[in-house]
């Protein structure tokens, strides 16, 4: 049985590999900071806490980790902690660079101090990319971050080619593009849109507030993205991957589907407010997968109307008052 560490399992993607990885026979070791108080919503949602062993670590405090990994020797580690919201890394912008900088950087230092044979996945982020003139990005595309979430990204992700090509350290960067399911939470768009629609429908009316709705994002759906990461960590040589759809959409048109799915016209509900708006946003950007589905076998199946009518039938579920 393979031991799996998934640093930052209460989260979206970590709760999905966690799943993932219980059906593919792994002993899964969850972290968090304080994982005795902490609870592991996601997982109950999913039925799997029971089977997940959580322990507390900081990412922060190399001591932590190096506790953490010489106890469990895991033979993968799938690092997905980290602030993970773009918008909130400008109100907090210290915090999110040290937590997902600092804490790849002390996963590897653990690990070569531990001379560990593990193999290590660093959630990386379509983010680091910035704006590309309409141009799809692949894993040669050079980094213009323009928020402090990607600009941490970016950090994070070349630590991890230097330790890779610097120390032989088997280590992965999965560029993944934006990855929606019902486990979003609510401070993000995409949810922030589905809830609304689905509260408007129920409520027999509303409005729903947001931003520029004509930022254009390559949505895909989150299970399949965490199938990718773990197919990087199978392969003979280490490399980086760009995981994405391939198929911007606008965020206009992301609402569109939405509202449409029950019954509604987004025009007559969705309000477009300044105080929304970032400091600073990419207009558009979307992911070349190639590598992945050559290198991989890997290829999106979902794409962005399937995302939204999946998360609107998990809410439609759901009921009004919890």
């Amino acid at each position: 049985m393979k031991t799996a560490l998934i640093c930052g399992v209460s989260g979206q993607d970590g709760t999905y590999l966690a799943e993932f990885l219980l059906n593919k026979g792994y002993r899964v070791i969850g972290t968090s900071r304080d994982a005795a108080v902490k609870r592991f919503r996601n997982l109950e949602k999913l039925g799997v806490e029971a089977r997940v062993e959580t322990v507390s670590m900081a990412q922060t405090d190399f001591h932590s980790i190096v506790t953490v990994l010489d106890k469990y020797r895991p033979d993968e580690i799938y690092n997905l902690a980290g602030q993970s919201s773009v918008g909130l890394s400008f109100e907090q912008p210290i915090e999110t660079f040290n937590g997902i900088t600092a804490g790849v950087l002390n996963l590897m230092e653990a690990i070569r101090f531990l001379k560990l044979p593990c193999r290590l996945y660093n959630a990386s982020s379509g983010d680091c990319f910035g704006d590309q003139g309409g141009e799809p990005c692949s894993e040669e595309t050079a980094f213009r971050p323009i928020s402090p979430y990607a600009t941490a990204k970016a950090a994070a992700h070349w630590a991890v080619v230097t330790y890779r090509s610097s120390f032989d350290l088997f280590a992965c960067n999965g560029i993944l593009f934006n990855h929606e399911s019902p486990l979003r939470p609510a401070r993000f768009v995409t949810q922030k849109i589905v809830a609304g629609a689905v509260e408007i429908a129920r409520n027999g009316g509303g409005t729903l507030s947001l931003g520029n709705l004509d930022i254009s994002r390559d949505w895909g759906w989150a299970p399949e993205y965490v199938y990718a990461m773990w197919l990087m960590l199978q392969q003979k040589e280490p490399m980086d991957y760009v995981i994405a759809t391939g198929q911007p959409n606008r965020l206009r048109d992301f609402c569109q589907v939405a509202f449409e799915a029950v019954g509604l016209n987004m025009e007559d509900h969705v309000i477009s407010e300044s105080s929304l708006l970032r400091p600073s946003d990419i207009a558009l950007v979307y992911g070349d997968p190639t590598r992945a589905k050559e290198n991989l076998g890997w290829e999106a199946q979902f794409k962005m109307k399937d995302v939204v009518h999946a998360m609107i039938e998990d809410h439609r579920r759901t009921p009004a008052d919890t």
